[in-house]
């Protein structure tokens, strides 16, 4: 194949991006679109670029250097950079190349200024937008400066920046190659940006233009403020006009220089709100050929648009798939279940298969859609009632929402609203008999399954699970066991309600649930403690368990004095709690059984920072420390008017709520239990497919739904294109914020915690644990990574049941999110640590290290240095 070193624009489209970079591609895409006035050009293509490499050995070494460090290591990026730079821009450009560019040039007119813009093959992707990265160059002229430019758009491929870009969004720098876009220059009278969707807030029917006099570059660069227009059905909503007080314009002889503005010219608009129109209406244009919101560069001369640029958004949010163009409104499930990271498509599907409502996928995450409850008055109240409970920013979304008296269409009270959230009041008797048939019921329902399942494979194990799907929802949806978990919840918020009436005092049930019995997870908690505890007399183990790094590491443990001791304690927790894990509502996720060295360091810590005997104690303590509250609270309440009816309901209440509410947590570990069994089953089943040669790799079926893997088992084939779509979406996903409100335009809605009784500067959330905790701030992303010392105060994105382990080191928890009833919240008060929940970006805003106070009892924190 002979090598083509140049392309017009108007020969290249969006498939090309491998010959002519994602710039290059889109430039010749928009070239096509009628109606849109894209400046006349060529591309320098990729295979020049490889001849130029080609020319220099020695980058292959530092390519591979490259690759070895460490991404935060700044200062050997930085120089290997510059030396790879060097390099580039030191090979002469080889004669055919130069001619074939030299060529181009005639054809355009050699005396022209031009553009001379870096389009590299890992930019303005649908997933990673690079913008930025790479170099352009403005009002270059003659075919030397020209060829130099070129050059130094083949270097910019190796900028600091562009480097640690691509190293933190795992992309290999041999795969990426650079092309150059050679575009006439126009000297425009304004330029700036077109955001086909708000930037901010997802709303996929608001356009907003920034303008500026001058070339658009004044304004990427920072050096002025623009006008920003705002535009929605075809007209200005909202307009901030900047002083403009400079601008940056070409020179006669090539090059840029800034100017600054007349004075009485800097506040005028640079665009008038009809311009603004036909600019969006245009931007609409562009973005219906795509497929996708887009981020437009333009320029106007005279009274004409030039579409320099256009990439997608590739912070936006994606909108679940109706196919229906009515208003919808979506509550993030991963909100409620403590878990906003995205999930695999064999996890989605699974999840919504289990479920006992509808849920829609976007972004990895799933949603459910509140619309038509939010539509009727009956069920409207319920639902805001029982989410505000649970996350106060969900319900501040939904009536922010409702505001907008358009969006969600009133229904009469007749309507299909459902039934009310949170279902009726539990009419049963305070007796701990129930949830101890429950949970007998429940693993009898799991050993059934584990005994069934055995003997199922192939096409016969997909039908075999689309019945034990039906008696999981039917486990999920026992009626006993949702007026148990109502029961707790209503008898602890009762409590709360009715004791800050009559004694004044805030969150009172967190200290009168203290070790309540039958509570699977603050067990699980306690239990790696008495592990630590067996492991703890064997300093040989110890020191063994600090070097390990193989998932096999249990079976070398006998041969150490006390191994096997140590082993069995482990397996024996494994057996209880091996399925669990972080995100563990995605089947794909790890469980501990299956990479147990996730639980090593918690044990190490456990074995530095408790004595023996610690989990007995902390129980005992607990219980102790609720009774006590229990005496005070009932004494004190006697001595009120009316005091003997007011503490004997209390006492039924204080009852009821230690009875019922460890139960809370027990449905989810059956969850749990179950689709470690479900996984077992298909993890085999994979490796069939492997063994068949129909799969390269068995996790491979964690990017396929369960629909396509039954079909996968039944045919033997597979589209491995799709698999690899998916990854790569997958991938994406993570720099992805899943909001907690979605509309169906895609506007992200925050919601807001509207207090004014907390002091300046103050973290605000939602207080789920009672009591004030100072202490070091430990911020902590992967539990694996958690290092704690004795009095840490952990923060995090998000806690499920697998982090209760590291809530018997700790003093205080701050979480992003969470609300009064998720996990992190319920084993918090378990412990009796002081807890604040729903604290937005607080891993951003809190550093790891500092001193913070929490305020469990007020819910805000405190960053005290």
């Amino acid at each position: 194949m002979t090598e083509q070193y140049v392309l017009g624009l108007q020969e290249i489209d969006e498939v090309q991006v491998g010959v002519v970079g994602g710039k290059g591609a889109h430039l010749g895409e928009l070239s096509r679109i009628e109606g849109v006035r894209v400046p006349g050009g060529f591309c320098v293509t990729t295979d020049a670029f490889r001849r130029i490499m080609a020319e220099a050995p020695s980058i292959d070494d530092r390519l591979d250097q490259l690759s070895r460090l460490n991404r935060d290591d700044r200062e050997e990026i930085r120089t290997l950079s510059a030396q790879i730079r060097r390099t580039i821009e030191g090979i002469a450009i080889p004669g055919d190349v130069a001619a074939a560019i030299t060529r181009a040039l005639t054809q355009l007119g050699e005396d022209a200024a031009y553009a001379v813009r870096s389009s590299a093959t890992a930019e303005d992707l649908p997933t990673a937008s690079f913008a930025g990265q790479q170099d352009t160059y403005l009002n270059v002229m003659g075919p030397t400066a020209i060829l130099q430019h070129v050059s130094r758009c083949w270097a910019s491929l190796f900028t600091e920046r562009a480097v640690t870009y691509r190293q933190r969004n795992g992309i290999d720098h041999r795969t990426v190659h650079m092309a150059v876009v050679v575009q006439r220059m126009v000297v425009p009278r304004a330029a700036g940006i077109l955001f086909t969707a708000d930037p901010v807030t997802g709303n996929r029917k608001v356009a907003t233009v920034d303008a500026g006099f001058g070339l658009g570059e004044a304004l990427v660069s920072g050096l002025v403020n623009p006008d920003v227009f705002t535009v929605r059905d075809g007209e200005v909503v909202a307009r901030a006009i900047a002083a403009k007080q400079r601008a940056v314009q070409a020179l006669p002889g090539g090059g840029t220089q800034e100017v600054a503005i007349d004075a009485r010219r800097q506040e005028e608009p640079a665009l008038t709100d009809a311009q603004v129109v036909r600019l969006v209406r245009l931007g609409r244009r562009i973005e219906a050929h795509f497929g996708r919101p887009q981020d437009i560069e333009w320029c106007m001369v005279d009274d004409d648009f030039h579409i320099v640029q256009s990439r997608p958004i590739t912070t936006l949010f994606p909108i679940p798939e109706t196919g229906d163009q009515e208003n919808h409104v979506y509550v993030s499930v991963g909100h409620q279940q403590m878990m906003t990271d995205p999930m695999r498509p064999l996890g989605l599907s699974m999840w919504q298969l289990t479920a006992m409502a509808p849920m829609h996928e976007a972004g990895g995450r799933l949603f459910v859609d509140v619309t038509r409850r939010l539509a009727s008055p009956a069920s409207r109240a319920p639902l805001l009632d029982v989410v505000g409970r649970g996350d106060p920013l969900v319900r501040d979304a939904l009536e922010t929402v409702l505001d907008r008296d358009d969006f969600v269409p009133s229904l009469p009270d007749t309507g299909p609203g459902g039934p009310p959230a949170g279902g009726a009041s539990a009419p049963i008797e305070t007796d701990p008999a129930i949830v101890t048939e429950l949970i007998q019921r429940s693993q009898a329902s799991i050993a059934a399954l584990e005994r069934d399942i055995r003997t199922k494979t192939g096409p016969a194990l997909f039908d075999f699970l689309l019945e034990a799907f039906e008696e999981h929802k039917r486990v999920l949806s026992d009626r006993l066991s949702m007026q148990v978990i109502m029961a707790g919840m209503e008898a602890t918020w009762w409590l709360n309600d009715k004791l800050q009436e009559w004694l004044g005092e805030k969150n009172a049930a967190d200290t009168l649930t203290l070790s309540a019995p039958d509570n699977i997870t603050s067990e699980m908690g306690l239990a790696l403690l008495d592990v630590a505890d067996v492991i703890r007399p064997h300093p040989e183990v110890v020191a063994f368990l600090q070097g390990v790094e193989d998932e096999n590491f249990l079976d070398e443990l006998p041969k150490l004095p006390g191994g096997t001791e140590a082993r069995d304690a482990i397996e024996a927790y494994l057996d209880r709690y091996g399925m669990r894990c972080v995100g563990e509502i995605d089947i794909t996720r790890p469980r501990w059984r299956e990479r147990p060295t996730t639980l090593v360091p918690v044990i190490l810590d456990n074995v530095r920072n408790f004595e023996p005997g610690a989990a007995q104690r902390r129980f005992e303590q607990g219980r102790q420390k609720a009774q006590k509250k229990e005496q005070d609270v009932l004494s004190r309440l006697r001595a009120l008017p009316d005091g003997d009816r007011k503490a004997d309901e209390a006492k039924r209440m204080i009852d009821r709520v230690r009875t019922f509410i460890g139960y809370r947590e027990y449905p989810k570990y059956g969850i749990v239990s179950r689709y470690f069994v479900y996984k077992q089953a298909l993890l085999a089943e994979a490796e069939r497919l492997v063994q068949a040669d129909v799969l390269p790799e068995k996790e491979d079926i964690f990017y396929l739904t369960f629909q396509e893997l039954h079909d996968v088992v039944r045919s033997h084939e597979v589209d491995e294109q799709l698999i690899q779509q998916r990854k790569d979406a997958f991938r994406s996903y993570h720099a992805l914020t899943p909001p907690r409100v979605l509309t169906s335009d895609g506007e992200a809605v925050t919601g807001a915690y509207r207090r004014d009784d907390v002091p300046a500067g103050a973290l605000i959330g939602l207080p789920v644990s009672a009591g004030t905790v100072e202490g070091r701030a430990r911020v902590v992303l992967d539990l694996a990574e958690a290092d704690l010392e004795a009095g840490d105060i952990l923060v995090t994105t998000f806690t499920d049941p697998s982090w209760s382990p590291l809530f018997v080191g700790i003093t205080g928890l701050v979480t992003e999110v969470g609300g009064l009833m998720t996990h992190g919240a319920v084993i918090a008060r378990e412990y009796g640590l002081p807890a604040v929940v729903g604290v937005e970006q607080a891993t951003r805003l809190i550093r790891d290290g500092q001193r913070i106070r929490v305020h469990g009892t007020d819910g805000y924190v405190e960053i005290l240095d």
